[in-house]
């Protein structure tokens, strides 16, 4: 995917491939029973509260949302993948709508790195235990060898 070929979203707006995509889990219900308004959906929903007040206050946004209905790390609490155009992709649990803020703000770093990489010591308190895994930029890249 090139920047003249930009991507779409479910909604069918574009996404800009200058900032990050934060794909929320909004079937995540951090282990507990199923609720018609799971933490996953509050956590997106917070995101967003806090981007759209972003944007009224002339802030450009910090990244792009997208829902998603499963990331398959249910026993980790609210789920999250944040992925950008040649960076790693990091795949983030024990989330919640109280991390927003945080979250946000590792964003921003995200987006500021150069290869995706947010030390542990640069990100907020509250997300120390938030990496579950990583998935390099580009897949499939070189031959898998015998």
């Amino acid at each position: 995917m090139t920047a003249e070929q930009p991507q779409l979203s479910s909604g069918n707006h574009p996404v800009s491939v200058s900032q990050p995509v934060l794909h929320v889990c909004v079937t995540c219900r951090r282990g507990g029973p199923a609720t018609a308004h799971p933490p996953g959906a509050q956590l997106l929903e917070r995101l967003q509260t806090l981007l759209d007040a972003e944007q009224q206050a002339g802030a450009t946004s910090a990244v792009q949302l997208r829902s998603v209905a499963c990331l398959a790390a249910c026993d980790q609490g609210c789920t999250a993948a944040i992925a950008m155009e040649g960076r790693w992709t990091w795949l983030l649990g024990h989330l919640g709508p109280e991390k927003a803020d945080d979250l946000l703000a590792y964003a921003r770093l995200y987006a500021a790195s150069s290869k995706g990489t947010v030390m542990p010591s640069r990100r907020p308190a509250s997300l120390a235990n938030m990496v579950l895994g990583r998935v390099p930029a580009l897949l499939y890249n070189e031959q898998e060898k015998p």
